[in-house]
This record gives C-alpha cells, structure tokens and sequence, in this order.
C-alpha cells in the first residue's frame, strides 16, 4: 500500500491585514485553579529518599541505578560466576569464531548443559561489567573489543542452531581418553566412563548405553559396543565453514566456497567417524570383561556338550523308571485322595461339634451366673438382653476364638468373674473393630 502526500497551504491573508487591528477573540481562558498534587506508592518513597538525602531527580536516578548494578552483579555471582583469564579479556573481537563462548560468559563448568536463563544471566553480568560507557565513566581507556565479544557470545549460544554447531566442535567439552601409561595403573571404568559420556553428547539416540562395571552382565556389555561400532552422529562441522562471499557479482567464486566447504565437511565427518572407532576398538582391547566372557563361553560349549550325552543316557534311564513308577504313583495317588476325603469329613464334623458344644459353654456361663445380675431375680428382659449379648459375640468371632472363650469361662460360677471375662471380651471385639462402642446393651452395663 503506498502513502500519497497531498499538499495543502494555508489561504492566503486579505491584503492589508493587521493583527493589531483586525484579530478578533472569539472566546476566553477560565481562571487558574490551583491543587495540591502529592506523591503516592513508589513515587512517595522516592521523593521521601530525596528529601532526605538532600539529591536532585539526576543525582537520585544515578545513585539507584549504580545500586540496582551492584545488586544484579551480586544475585548473579555463584553458579555463572568464575575466574577471567586476562588473555581472553585481550581478545581481538574479528576472531569471533575461534573464541570459547562458554569461556567468554563464565559458562565454562556447564558448556552444552547451560540453559537460556543462565546464558541470559551470564551475559547480562558480563555487560554490567564490560560495557564501554561503564568503562569510560571509571576513567578506563581500554577499547570495547572483549565486549563485542561478548555480544557475539550470546548471539551464537542464543540461537539454537548456531549454538548446535559450536556445541558439535567445542573441544572444551572433550575428554581425552587414557593413555596407555594411565591405563597400565589399572582403574579401566573410572579412566573410559567420563569419555563415553562426553562422546555421547553428539548421539541421536538418548539415553545413551553406559559402559559399567565389572558385575555388568554379557548382554549389558554387547548393547554397550554394539552401540557404539553403529553409532549414529548428529554432529556436523559447518561452524568451521569458511565464510562465503556475500556480494553477488562473483557468483563464481561463492560456488566455489561452498563446495569446497562441504567437502571439508565430509572430511571431518569421516575422520571423526574413524576417530571414534579407533577409540573404541582402544577400550574393547583393553576391557577385560570381553576375555572373561569368551573363556566362559569356551568353557561352556565343552560343559554343554558332556551335559547333552550324559543327559540323552539319563533321559533313557528315567524313561524307563517313569513307566513303572507311574502306575504305583497313580494308585498311591488315589488312595490319598480317598483318605482326605475321608478325613476332611471328619474333620468338619468335630470342629462343628466343637462350636456347638462351646456355644452351649457360653450359654450356660451366663446362666450359671444368675444372667449377670449381681442379687435379685433377674427379670425376662434382662435375660433376653444378656442372651441376646451372647449371641451377638458369638456371631462376631470364629471357632477358635469360641473355643478360647470357653476355655476362660470353663469353672468360673460367681457373676464378677464371669462378667469380667466376658467385658474383656467385649474390649477385645470393640478394639478390633469387630463390635461397636454401644453394640452390647446389657452385658457391659
């Protein structure tokens, strides 16, 4: 959509005209009113800090501003904060690419597991302290060049791709493997285990296998180089492409470039690749769990194959035993049968008799006891209420507890006796959750 500009002059004045003389009000300004307008909130607290300190709106914005400095500069100190190497401060900013970002923001510890907001943070700690206007207000004459490096930083570990392929050849991440001097002092897992994981950073495939122990079983060792001789990279080497042209009159010349850059590409690609077969056929010479492995497993075919003969000759040997066994098992088999049948009937019978003969115990305890009642005859209701107690516990509780009911109520014929056994017995049910508090009417009261 385009914008037409459409100009438009003021009408020209009658000849002869005056203000003085021809300028006509056709309206009037109402009176001043006067307010008082008195600060509230964060603005009252900042007028109250003026006055108090006796500071200008300047010299206040410029003091809480070093304040507000010095408070990020302090929350931020910890976790991203280490050390500057003084010949990294010197650094030309043009070589951006062979800087160490992670280095440049004090990431150095956490590399390609730094997140967003501690790259954020860092980069806003090292601006506080490096920005140039900062520099030149303490007086410092040092140039702004460790400070465009530090933009550049953030740029690349802000952007996801660009920060993947500096990630894919950042040698600050590596870890060398042992050399044959550090691996002849024995300690195999501890010396490979941190290089397998380093490596592991450039796998499609998550989690990665780790290496273990040596009480990691053969199947567990087999996934873990299995995984490895067909490791799957997605590391790629553009970060180290030369810059191609950007002018487009020498097009000739920008092809070139890139071909030449993919062809690097693929070089480094394939001698990575053999880097780290190399470096895993180095761990498997050396892992002694391989040579164990395959003793047992040479041990094992000979064991297997005597196993075999000598288990064909016993399986013709209780083949034979088998048959004559089993007629003798078959009738053994149902003469057990028959028996617990016949045992298991009698069995029920006496427990039923059992409970009969106990719930008649129980019966005649409260009986015997004049139903509870301490003097007195006592009358219908309180004896159908007793009774009717009796029943309701004998309800609740199985054989056997009826049978340790009437083993404690067996001899006993005075009512406080009595009547003690069976309040336990109610406490006992009540605890149980078997009977509820108020469930017993008469017996407890």
């Amino acid at each position: 959509m385009t914008a037409v500009q459409v100009s438009l002059p003021l009408p020209v004045l009658p000849e002869g005209w005056a203000g003085d003389k021809d300028f006509k009000a056709i309206g009037t300004l109402s009176p001043a009113t006067q307010r008082n307008i008195e600060p509230v909130g964060p603005h009252f607290l900042a007028h109250a800090r003026r006055k108090r300190h006796h500071r200008t709106f300047s010299e206040d914005d410029r003091i809480q501003a070093q304040e507000n400095v010095k408070k990020v500069e302090y929350d931020d100190s910890g976790e991203i904060s280490e050390p500057e190497d003084p010949l990294m401060l010197q650094r030309d900013a043009k070589d951006w690419k062979g800087q160490d970002h992670y280095a440049v923001l004090g990431l150095s510890k956490y590399r390609h597991r730094a997140t967003e907001d501690q790259i954020k943070r860092a980069h806003r700690k090292k601006v506080l302290r490096h920005h140039p206007d900062k520099k030149a207000a303490a007086g410092s004459t040092e140039d702004d060049s460790f400070f465009k490096c530090i933009q550049k930083a953030t740029e690349v570990l802000l952007d996801p791709v660009r920060r993947r392929q500096f990630d894919s050849v950042d040698e600050g991440a590596d870890v060398e493997p042992p050399t044959k001097k550090q691996a002849l002092k024995g300690g195999f897992f501890k010396l490979w285990n941190p290089v397998f994981e380093s490596e592991g950073r450039f796998s499609k495939t998550q989690p990665v296998p780790r290496l273990g122990d040596d009480k990691s079983i053969k199947e567990e060792v087999e996934t873990f180089y299995n995984f490895w001789y067909n490791f799957d990279s997605w590391r790629s080497f553009e970060y180290q492409d030369e810059d191609v042209p950007d002018d487009n009159e020498n097009r000739d010349q920008k092809r070139h470039v890139e071909r030449k850059n993919n062809n690097a590409r693929k070089k480094k690609k394939t001698e990575d690749t053999a880097r780290l077969r190399a470096l895993v056929d180095e761990c498997l010479a050396g892992d002694e769990r391989i040579k164990k492995f395959r003793t047992e497993e040479r041990a094992g075919k000979n064991k297997k194959r005597l196993e075999k003969e000598a288990a064909e000759k016993k399986a013709k040997e209780d083949a034979e035993k088998a048959k004559e066994e089993q007629s003798k098992l078959q009738k053994v088999k149902e003469e057990a049968e028959k028996a617990e049948k016949v045992e298991g009937k009698k069995a029920k019978e006496a427990a039923k008799n059992a409970a009969k003969k106990n719930k008649r115990v129980l019966k005649s305890s409260v009986k015997d006891a004049n139903y509870l009642q301490g003097s007195g005859e006592p009358s219908p209701a309180h004896i159908d209420g007793v009774l009717n107690d009796v029943d309701l516990i004998m309800a609740k509780i199985d054989n056997e507890e009826l049978a340790g009911l009437a083993a404690k109520l067996g001899g006993k014929k005075s009512v406080g006796d009595v009547k003690a056994v069976w309040v336990e017995e109610v406490g006992r049910l009540t605890g149980t959750g078997k009977l509820k508090t108020g469930e017993i009417k008469v017996m407890t009261a």
